[in-house]
């Protein structure tokens, strides 16, 4: 979740411009939560590129160990 369309109910303003404190400290709860690791940043693309790696090395690991 981003906060690019998010409306302050405080202010009115979007929230991603941070006018009032309110806006401020739900902009950085957002950040925060959606940070680099968490599950929501994953695209299906990426979600889908990672298990095939992983597939790949077991597939050479458990070759590797006949």
């Amino acid at each position: 979740m981003t906060c690019d369309r998010l409306v302050c109910a405080n202010c009115a303003g979007p929230v991603s411009e941070g006018r009032c404190s309110v806006c401020r400290a739900h902009r950085e709860r957002v950040h925060r939560e959606n940070g680099p690791f968490s599950p929501a940043s994953l695209s299906p693309t990426a979600l889908a590129a990672l298990l095939l790696t992983l597939i790949a090395v077991a597939l050479l690991a458990r070759q590797a160990a006949v």
